[in-house]
């Protein structure tokens, strides 16, 4: 029985963890295909026909009782969080915004530990204080400058995602993952489109390598991820899945290493496998917790 349990709770973190994963692709897309300097455009072509599509193929209503709920959860699960995100990739080099990244599961510790007063345990502070410094000691650079603006909202934005990913456990809406997926897409979508209008240059003509790449962010990293994603929120405890967001960066780096010949020093190498050892360490004493409730 206990056996059977802990299989289903593995397999259920290994699924959850493709949708970082996934994440972590966006770089070297954006960068290497997308027409430069077009952030908001991006994130709203990757959420908005992406909810479109779930919702056609779902077709189902969310309940008038949680349509402020639901739309709670689009401002800080995909609206929020997308345009925060742009910014503190714009003001910071990517190696401090990641730092700050690091900090969700932390903050989700926090989190519940206020909200339903869950105190996290010893080794789970130190494994997450451990993704941190892997985290820095992976993509931080001496010659990098700190910006306050851009520090703030990498830390809104972890802090808007962290609290999105806790309040979709918390409220269990009457909606099919799926539908529930498509729902926050598509409102998170239409929040981010007059920063698309406003702040973005428009578009040039497209070529099918960037039309293809596009098509890559809409279905892979959105309408795949974040179906994923909010199935391993349902599933998994928050701290769990939050942790699980590190692979992001790591994805990145590994795919920038392989495709694009970016050298990796020794202390990078090290901070690549504390943050891994942290990630799995996270997962492990949460999977501890859940056996013995």
């Amino acid at each position: 029985m206990f056996a059977a349990y802990a299989n289903r709770l593995w397999f259920n973190i290994m699924v959850t963890a493709m949708a970082p994963m996934i994440w972590g692709s966006t770089y070297i897309v954006t960068t290497e295909f997308l027409p430069p300097s077009r952030p908001f455009t991006a994130a709203l072509l990757r959420a908005l026909p992406a909810g479109l599509a779930l919702i056609a193929f779902c077709r189902v209503l969310p309940q008038r009782a949680d349509s402020g709920r639901l739309l709670i959860l689009s401002v800080l699960n995909i609206g929020a969080f997308q345009a925060l995100l742009f910014v503190a990739a714009y003001r910071l080099p990517g190696g401090l915004a990641a730092v700050v990244a690091a900090m969700g599961p932390l903050l989700m510790m926090a989190v519940t530990w206020g909200m339903d007063r869950v105190k996290p345990s010893v080794w789970a502070v130190l494994a997450g204080m451990l993704g941190i410094v892997g985290m820095g000691a992976l993509l931080f650079s001496p010659s990098m400058k700190w910006d306050w603006l851009g520090g703030l909202a990498a830390l809104a934005g972890t802090l808007f995602m962290t609290l999105g990913t806790f309040l979709t456990k918390r409220w269990k809406l009457n909606l099919p993952v799926l539908a529930l997926t498509g729902w926050q897409l598509l409102l998170g979508g239409l929040m981010l489109a007059p920063f698309a209008y406003f702040v973005d240059a428009p578009l040039p003509v497209l070529s099918t390598m960037q039309l293809s790449a596009y098509a890559y962010l809409c279905v892979a990293g959105a309408l795949l991820a974040y179906a994923l994603w909010f199935r391993g929120v349902v599933r998994l405890p928050s701290v769990a899945v939050t942790s699980l967001g590190l692979l992001s960066p790591l994805t990145a780096v590994v795919l920038g290493w392989v495709f694009l010949g970016q050298s990796l020093s020794t202390l990078s190498w090290l901070g690549f496998s504390l943050v891994l050892g942290s990630v799995f360490a996270v997962q492990w004493f949460n999977a501890r917790v859940s056996a013995s409730q």
